[in-house]
């Protein structure tokens, strides 16, 4: 009687054994240590505007800039104008362009741009930004807009049409007064050690 239990028993054993087998082989074969978890990235805090400054809604809104303000090229200067029927100054100029591309109503006044717009060192202007001069013995009393390969636009009083002129112009060189960009994000912060010897060509 107990050599007939036994057979199944053994039976049992063998085929436990075989399973066994086989289950060890499949995880050798794909391997049995486990990669750790990817580490988690803290999720990146898109920048945030400061309230103080002015900004455009967008990247496209500052090439905008450059087109808008080519395109008022030849128009006459008048003191205290703000749009190109009747004339315009520099702060009238550039007051026009940002409320055409964007709503916003900037004061006229070259002084008080300057203070609600974001600094920027000189070796960071892009197309779009805007620069500022000393041409009446205090700071930021004229102003134009970057287009960029060391140019500007700008209403000036001389000669009494809106115009280009270079940023290493002998004259705009020795009364540049700083730059204020209108795009937001922390690349375009304002440094001290940023080149600038590229645009005004000191």
């Amino acid at each position: 009687m107990q050599a007939t239990l036994s057979r199944p028993a053994s039976r049992l054993r063998a085929a436990t054994l075989a399973v066994m087998t086989v289950v060890a082989a499949a995880l050798a074969g794909c391997g049995t240590a486990t990669k750790p978890p990817p580490a988690a990235q803290a999720p990146q805090r898109p920048s945030v505007p400061d309230a103080r400054f002015f900004t455009l809604a967008d990247d496209e809104q500052a090439r905008e800039m450059v087109l808008f303000a080519l395109g008022l090229l030849d128009t006459g200067y008048q003191f205290g104008g703000r749009n190109p029927e009747a004339g315009l100054d520099c702060s009238g100029m550039v007051a026009y362009i940002v409320e055409n591309i964007s709503g916003h109503r900037l004061p006229h006044n070259a002084a008080q741009i300057a203070d609600s717009t974001r600094p920027i060192a000189l070796g960071q202007l892009q197309p779009g930004d805007l620069v500022f001069f000393n041409t009446m013995q205090r700071r930021h009393s004229h102003m134009g807009v970057y287009i960029g390969d060391g140019r500007f636009i700008h209403a000036p009083s001389s000669r009494g049409r809106v115009r280009v002129d270079r940023m290493d112009n002998r004259y705009f060189a020795a009364r540049v007064d700083g730059a204020r960009t209108l795009v937001s994000g922390p690349d375009r912060l304002a440094r001290s050690d940023a080149p600038a010897c590229a645009v005004t060509g000191c």
